[in-house]
């Protein structure tokens, strides 16, 4: 369908509800195309393409809201869905903070942010890119056997209309590349991958970057050892910083500030990270992998710093949160077809350090160097963190030997604390952050 024909449907879902009863109502559409296909040694092993288009209501009456949704969105379910809505909308327990945003806080003008590339690959180009790609890495001398590679191209468009007056949409694209291999031996194979997502195809990484990254990768692993439990400095590689920051946006997201339930929730406002440490979340980047136009609830989107000069400024809030905590919603509500708005971070970045690397090695002795974060052991209610890691170690300044099943602990407020980012940053993914430094946690080895 054309995003007029998708418009229209969601303004007749609105006259709708507001005829069969509600109050007030909001509508969202989603449609999505998707090509992707895997190969191994050589063979393609799995090949998807998949066509969606989904809508959902909510009816909201008094205090009282209610959500429907349904696959295959078309004119004859709108009359069935209202009702149920609205149905349900009646006997659903009162939330004092439901409600959709007001009229003058909604996007008047929405933003072109480069999101969609009419490029549609075929399914042979897709299959060349991927055998060419695991092609690549195998041909590295050690590398003795593969997982695959895979790649894949996606396009989906947005709409979302509601009763106090807004109508928007944006589409998007996206292409993909991976890739694993293993090398050594029996007992001794260890494993890495390589990969990419892009909104545009000429800014994804080439099949010999990803190829070679991924066996280069795998090859240093090659003959890990083990460590002596105790204390030691820890650097967060750019693979893995940016989950540190994930932990960040999970504690400062209102839904968790207004239940009681994150480690952070009485410290906006205080310095919770070292002067000079900053962190941006920007939905209007230009390509980014979480850019939006306007956010779940029709609001127009902003750039916000979220940590200026190490200090919280800023909680993830959309509406509902926001009456909770009798603030005002900064418009980072994400939404779901079938479920309610709820805050979300968009292209969240940590500014660069001015430390390389290198520089941050060479005051170490004794350290970690993580390039992978193993299972979920972080608690946010108090912060306690401990994840099972593999990297490298450092000795005297310099990378030693590789290390595989250490566990690292700590507590995130300590962490954040005595962070340290490095000067490496580059934005590839949703949420970017430069190599970290945590100079002390706990290591459990021997």
């Amino acid at each position: 369908m054309s995003i007029q024909q998708d418009l229209d449907l969601a303004a007749q879902a609105l006259a709708t509800l507001k005829a069969k009863g509600a109050d007030s109502a909001d509508v969202i559409i989603s449609g999505s195309q998707s090509l992707s296909l895997s190969c191994r040694l050589g063979e393609i092993e799995d090949f998807e393409r998949a066509e969606s288009r989904d809508i959902g209501l909510r009816a909201l009456i008094g205090q009282q809201q209610a959500f429907v949704s349904a696959s295959g969105a078309d004119v004859s379910m709108i009359e069935l869905l209202a009702d149920r809505a609205v149905a349900m909308a009646r006997t659903a327990p009162a939330d004092p903070f439901c409600g959709l945003a007001a009229s003058d806080e909604l996007a008047k003008n929405i933003p072109e942010l480069d999101l969609l590339d009419p490029y549609e690959p075929s399914a042979e180009a897709l299959e060349s890119l991927a055998l060419q790609t695991e092609a690549i890495a195998r041909a590295h001398d050690g590398i003795t056997n593969s997982e695959g590679a895979g790649a894949s191209w996606g396009r989906g468009r947005t709409v979302l209309a509601t009763s106090t007056g807004f109508a928007g949409t944006y589409e998007t694209s996206s292409f993909s590349l991976s890739c694993a291999v293993l090398g050594g031996t029996g007992d001794t194979m260890e494993r890495d991958y390589a990969s990419h997502s892009t909104r545009h195809f000429q800014d994804l990484d080439s099949a010999t970057d990803i190829g070679n990254r991924a066996a280069t990768r795998t090859l240093e692993r090659l003959k890990p050892r083990k460590v002596k439990s105790g204390k030691a400095a820890v650097i967060f590689d750019q693979r893995v910083s940016a989950s540190l920051i994930g932990h960040l946006l999970g504690a400062i997201s209102g839904s968790a500030v207004a239940r009681g339930t994150s480690f952070l929730r009485n410290d906006m406002g205080q310095q919770i990270m070292p002067a000079g440490v900053t962190l941006v979340d920007d939905p209007l980047r230009q390509r980014g992998l979480r850019s939006a136009a306007f956010d779940g609830e029709g609001l127009a989107s902003n750039a916000i710093t979220l940590i200026e000069d190490g200090v919280l400024k800023s909680w993830l809030l959309d509406t509902a949160t926001a009456k909770q905590l009798s603030l005002a919603s900064n418009a980072r509500a994400g939404r779901g077809i079938g479920s309610p708005p709820s805050p979300s971070a968009t292209n969240v970045h940590m500014e660069a350090g001015e430390q390389s690397v290198a520089d941050m090695m060479r005051d170490i002795k004794s350290g970690l160097l993580v390039t992978e974060l193993i299972g979920m052991g972080v608690n946010g209610v108090t912060g306690d963190y401990s994840r099972g890691a593999a990297g490298f170690w450092i000795e005297n300044g310099e990378i030693a030997y590789p290390v595989s099943e250490v566990t690292i602990a700590s507590n995130l407020r300590e962490m954040f604390k005595i962070l340290q980012p490095a000067s490496n940053l580059t934005f590839r993914r949703g949420v970017n952050a430069p190599s970290i430094l945590i100079p002390q946690m706990s290591l459990a080895g021997l």
